[in-house]
């Protein structure tokens, strides 16, 4: 009779103890979930830079492809969730801080969501502004001129094989530069400031302008957003 009840005393026991976990449990898994890196939304409608980057193509770009990158990100540093409290650019900035397993694909997927939400950000549905204020003076004294400045980042854009990105760079002691980066490759890895960039991937671009890169990046310059981008340059967020 003993050894009955004490079984039974050991197996209520176990239950009790059991369901005092669930909550515990339960938090913490939440946690886990909520420190996840979330898809933003775009800061203006699908269709806010008609006609020169179709409603079409920023769904696309922004649910289905900066969404890839961002699944791909979350899966990647799940087994070491406390990269989450680098945060997305921190980690950008310190690669080697990384887990070298993972390393290369935090710099691939991390990258492509940096890169997308700086893109959307770079552009605006206030069409046709013009560079002003420091950043103009800037541009003026190390490219000589605004547009001897387009004709090199056009050069970039358009030089960039298969898929990548053209930016207009800070370093660290205020000087421009344009450079061409491959793939999801990111500036700040490189210590540099992006001003503005432009996506030269062809799912930028192709459902609307096919092959022609050249004409994609021209009409590009109506939706460039140079308030942003002065506020890069000033380092105001």
């Amino acid at each position: 009779m003993k050894k009955k009840y004490s079984i039974l005393l050991l197996a209520t026991l176990s239950i009790i103890t059991f369901i005092t976990l669930i909550p515990t449990i339960s938090a913490k898994s939440s946690n886990l979930s909520d420190s996840q890196f979330e898809l933003k939304p775009l800061p203006y409608a699908y269709d806010a830079l008609e006609p020169y980057i179709d409603k079409e193509t920023m769904m696309l770009h922004h649910d289905k492809h900066e969404k890839a990158y961002l699944d791909n990100l979350n899966k990647a540093i799940s087994k070491y969730p406390e990269l989450y409290k680098m945060g997305i650019e921190g980690m950008l900035k310190d690669l080697n801080s990384v887990p070298e397993d993972i390393r290369e694909t935090v710099k691939n997927n991390a990258g492509g969501v940096y890169n997308h939400e700086f893109f959307w950000s770079i552009m605006s549905p206030e069409q046709n502004q013009t560079p002003s204020g420091d950043l103009l003076k800037a541009i003026n004294k190390d490219f000589q001129s605004f547009d001897n400045f387009k004709t090199k980042f056009k050069e970039a854009a358009l030089g960039r094989f298969g898929s990548g990105w053209a930016f207009l760079v800070k370093d660290k002691d205020g000087k421009l530069s344009i450079i061409s980066t491959a793939n999801q490759d990111s500036p700040i890895s490189q210590g540099l400031t992006p001003i503005l960039g432009i996506d030269v991937w062809e799912h930028a671009y192709y459902l609307k302008y096919q092959n022609k890169r050249g004409d994609y990046i021209d009409n590009w310059w109506n939706v460039v957003n140079w308030k942003q981008a002065e506020n890069n340059y000033s380092d105001k967020k």
